[in-house]
């Protein structure tokens, strides 16, 4: 396969429900996570859902990071996609994570591209 990106899915199970529903906090913990592994951030949105969970997405000129929470599992899921050389999916993964005190990661990485 000609490999033009690297797509991680994560599934944070575990993770603390406070910090999950906290808008500020998950936007600006994935606008750190982009910024802090070389992304190129280009815009972003995201939602507080009434009564619980956040979404959002980190369009980054090398692709994306996403995210929707359910405070009330303690559950996250996340996808990184790169189609770049300098921006480093796994190590934003494991910053993720860490950010959200997440006790259980799962993470599954795919490589996109032409067969």
């Amino acid at each position: 396969m000609n490999a033009l990106g690297t797509h991680l899915i994560l599934d944070l199970k575990e993770c603390d429900p406070e910090l999950l529903d906290d808008l500020e906090f998950v936007k600006e913990t994935l606008m750190e996570a982009a910024r802090s592994v070389g992304a190129t951030i280009v815009g972003e949105s995201f939602h507080k859902f009434d009564p619980i969970g956040v979404t959002g997405v980190v369009a980054i000129a090398e692709s994306h990071l996403c995210i929707h929470t359910w405070p009330e599992y303690g559950y996250a899921a996340a996808d990184i996609f790169s189609c770049g050389s300098s921006f480093r999916p796994r190590e934003a993964a494991t910053k993720l994570a860490e950010a959200l005190e997440c006790r259980n990661p799962e993470i599954q990485e795919i490589q996109r591209g032409l067969a």
